[in-house]
């Protein structure tokens, strides 16, 4: 086994997977729909041993939700625009590892030193905890001013001890039918003391609390804070994905004999019979190519018209999981670009809470360096401002207007900021962890040989989330179907994948 990615890291246990084999005994080839995170990562491991793969992405660029496309200024200046800022925490270790292949040091991450929380009413921060979770537990709890020991008392002890208690099975079990929102209540928090230290995890992955597993909530405070030895303060990428991510993998495919087929759509499988060769056909835009490996690993709209277009995908069972997956409401990212500089100190990363919609503000002279360019040249600043889990019909106007309102309040010196140009996407593609799916979730495995599936939204054995459950998911797609060839999986890590406190099994 591979070196741990970190001393914290834990492997994950692979009994399903008997392969030994360094690569096929026989040629072998692999198609992967998409090029975002999920379908790269599956397209590395493969192509690594020895598969002839080639990866169908139907934009013109890589990197699906974290991907980057170059757009100009009016004054003819060139940028990346990306979907919206990510941090890269710690304990991404599988994310890390499929990075380490174009950039063994990660070079091109930068440490932050603090991830705080600002609020009209005061502010919260990560940073200065140790890599003890329990003890950062009763660290921040001692120290922010709003849980006071009268509050402490009205605590919700019970609750409060699930997300120490996390189990996969138990914890889905008691607690997916319920909402975030209503396991939130359960809590009896302050209200100031729930938004400044919970509101974060509730909104992170897109989903509304009221129409959130707490189940998945639970999961995710697990994953970032309880079970997190590697520290809530995570790293930032120092010039744009696309350069620094997406094409060097690229780069790195073409090395192993992959080909990246940009600005093509899969259109649908046809599951050739078992009877005799057992290939797959995927239908193009314009051609039928044949393969005998298949990975999915389209966002949740695309693999519902795919699979809903396909022939041979049978088994009722699966069509329903398939079926049942949806996305959660629409999310926002406004980039402005201003004739004045933040003030100084800012951080280049700041959650927000109780100022409307808004949900994160980045400074992006703090972050890449095309926009450090272009701030020193203008004396101007890069601002970004997301908002999650909008409600249905949300207006472009009227979004922008809270947003602003939000940066306004939270930095008021952006109020006599001019704009001089700005980037709005407003986005409805992440998936939904609803109430009750877990049970329907699909899994990176199919009833299908030679098919599997990746992506954010497969249901997986260890806890992730965010990016880092792209990568997992893409690897173990990977790793299923070499394991139908005899050839080894990929190692994989995670955090504890049971809370300190977790009950007995």
């Amino acid at each position: 086994m591979s070196p741990p990615p970190s001393r914290h890291a834990r492997p994950v246990a692979l009994p399903a997977f008997n392969g030994r084999l360094e690569r096929p005994s026989v040629p072998t080839s692999a198609i992967v729909i998409g090029g975002g995170l999920a379908g790269l990562a599956a397209a590395v491991v493969l192509a690594e041993r020895g598969v002839r793969v080639t990866v169908l992405e139907r934009e013109t660029f890589l990197g699906g939700r974290a991907g980057a496309w170059t757009d100009r200024l009016k004054d003819g200046t060139t940028f990346d625009m990306e979907r919206g800022f990510h941090g890269f925490f710690r304990q991404y270790y599988n994310l890390r590892q499929l990075l380490r292949r174009v950039d063994p040091e990660l070079g091109f991450l930068k440490p932050t030193t603090d991830y705080p929380i600002l609020t009209p009413t005061g502010n919260e921060s990560f940073a200065g905890l140790t890599h003890a979770p329990l003890f950062n537990v009763a660290k921040l709890t001692w120290r922010t001013e709003t849980l006071g020991i009268r509050d402490l008392m009205k605590v919700n002890v019970p609750a409060a001890m699930a997300m120490l208690r996390f189990d996969r099975p138990q914890t889905y079990a008691e607690f997916d039918q319920g909402t975030a929102g209503a396991y939130l209540d359960s809590l009896n928090f302050p209200a100031l003391a729930r938004q400044r230290l919970l509101h974060v995890f509730a909104h992170s992955c897109f989903n509304p609390q009221a129409d959130m597993s707490a189940a998945e909530l639970l999961q995710m405070m697990h994953f970032y804070f309880t079970a997190n030895y590697d520290g809530l303060v995570f790293d930032v990428a120092d010039r744009p994905f696309s350069r620094g991510i997406f094409q060097p993998l690229a780069e790195l495919l073409g090395r192993l004999g992959a080909t990246v087929r940009k600005g093509t759509s899969a259109r649908a499988l046809l599951r050739q019979s078992d009877v005799g060769d057992g290939q797959w056909v995927v239908e193009t835009d314009g051609e039928a190519l044949t393969t005998d490996l298949v990975v999915l690993a389209t966002e949740v709209p695309g693999i519902k018209t795919i699979v809903g277009a396909s022939r041979g995908l049978d088994d009722a069972d699966w069509r329903q999981r398939i079926h049942s997956l949806r996305v959660t409401n629409a999310f926002a990212v406004w980039r402005l670009w201003l004739d004045r500089p933040v003030a100084a100190g800012r951080a280049a990363f700041a959650g927000t809470a109780g100022v409307g919609p808004l949900d994160n503000i980045s400074v992006y002279e703090s972050l890449e360096d095309e926009s450090r360019a272009w701030a020193a040249r203008t004396g101007g600043s890069v601002v970004e401002l997301h908002a999650y889990a909008l409600p249905a019909g949300a207006d472009e106007t009227a979004v922008k207007k809270q947003l602003l309102a939000g940066l306004h309040t939270l930095y008021p010196e952006t109020a006599a900021a001019g704009i001089i140009e700005d980037r709005f996407l407003l986005r409805q593609d992440c998936p939904a962890f609803a109430p009750g799916s877990y049970l329907l979730r699909p899994e990176v495995r199919t009833p299908f040989r030679g098919l599997s599936l990746a992506g954010d939204f497969v249901q997986l054995p260890f806890p992730t989330a965010l990016m880092e459950r792209a990568a997992s998911a893409g690897m173990l797609a990977a790793s299923t179907l070499l394991d139908g060839l005899g050839v080894r999986p990929e190692p994989l890590w995670s955090v504890a994948v049971r809370g300190p406190f977790a009950r007995s099994s």
